[in-house]
């Protein structure tokens, strides 16, 4: 198995990356100590003190650092870079002090509208099961959305010590592998996935329960946008064999989502109205922080495994995986309040 992305050891990108991440998250940490930049607890909070926020600074920095070391100069990569600095600002600016959500919305298809015109990465075609679309002109906005929904999915499923982090290392590391087996090492979307994933183990080493520093909305709005941008760039280059391998590792944050939707628009609510009916929330009523993050963890990499067996060429034996793996979500869901009230019989 070739180890070399674009030229670079694997091995040394994630190691640069992060030790680098380690030390830049902890600069970060001490930044917001200094500024008073904290996320205090509140009704929803699942910590009980004031933490630090700008984590996601630092995943930022070091993504910053491993495109200098590791990465190439091109156009597409210039607008990803002006994108990933136009969400850091918002991100730092709602730490702060926290921004309407229609402005968010506003600023993140802004952000997607950059690496899409600028960029020129569309998703302009589906093939799927032998039936193929071509999106023509609508493929400009469909890719926007696809952004933009991607933001704010990872946004959302940041409630819980290590839970963005963790998933979006998982899907990194995913997407890295399989190019490795397929020996697909020339894209631009590979180098990404290498150099995220050690951004974001870095971070996680101060983020693991008990967290000691969180990303905020700057790393998580960040990180969604790198996920949404190496997943199009996967599919752009024929690196991953389809769109769906990509989106099924989004499955908890995706899934939790359109829950959260549904449940919100059910019981008559603002669909940008905060709750503490996620599925995370719902493990947490009957496990600690710890043990909740584990057993997602365990969730996410049954999935990733899943995942690169179908990649390969287990494609059926696989797709039954994913059936079983759905169902068993579904259950969780209708046994939960994620949707709808189920009150726990005395």
């Amino acid at each position: 198995m070739n180890f070399n992305v674009g030229g670079h050891n694997v091995f040394l990108i994630v190691l640069v990356t992060f030790i680098s991440s380690v030390i830049f998250v902890q600069l970060s940490k001490l930044i917001a100590l200094h500024t008073g930049i904290m996320d205090y607890p509140n009704k929803r909070s699942a910590h009980k003190k004031p933490t630090p926020l700008l984590g996601g600074i630092g995943i930022f920095l070091t993504f910053l650092l491993g495109y200098i070391l590791f990465g190439k100069e091109s156009t597409l990569m210039l607008s990803i870079l002006i994108a990933s600095f136009l969400i850091l600002l918002l991100g730092i600016f709602d730490d702060i002090k926290p921004i309407p959500a229609r402005y968010k919305i506003i600023i993140h298809i802004l952000v997607a509208a950059v690496v899409v015109f600028y960029g020129g990465l569309r998703l302009t075609h589906f093939d799927l099961f032998g039936y193929y679309v071509n999106f023509g002109k609508w493929s400009y906005p469909i890719t926007i959305i696809v952004i933009v929904s991607i933001i704010n999915a990872i946004n959302l499923i940041d409630g819980l010590d290590g839970l963005c982090a963790g998933i979006s290392s998982i899907y990194f590391l995913t997407i890295g592998i399989i190019a490795l087996i397929l020996n697909n090492l020339g894209g631009l979307d590979i180098i990404l996935s290498f150099i995220m994933f050690g951004s974001t183990l870095g971070f996680l080493v101060h983020n693991f329960p008990p967290a000691k520093i969180f990303m905020g909305d700057t790393g998580s709005t960040f990180l969604g946008l790198m996920i949404s941008v190496i997943m199009l760039l996967g599919f752009k280059t024929v690196t991953l064999t389809s769109l769906i391998i990509p989106m099924v590792l989004l499955i908890l944050p995706i899934t939790d989502t359109l829950f959260a939707i549904i449940r919100r628009t059910i019981h008559k609510r603002p669909i940008g109205e905060a709750d503490k009916e996620h599925i995370h929330h719902q493990l947490l009523k009957k496990l600690s922080t710890r043990k909740t993050i584990i057993v997602i963890y365990i969730i996410e990499i049954i999935f990733s495994v899943i995942t690169i067996l179908y990649s390969i060429g287990y494609r059926k034996e696989m797709i039954i995986f994913y059936i079983l793996l759905a169902f068993l979500i579904l259950f969780l869901v209708f046994k939960t309040n994620v949707i709808f009230d189920n009150k726990e019989k005395k």
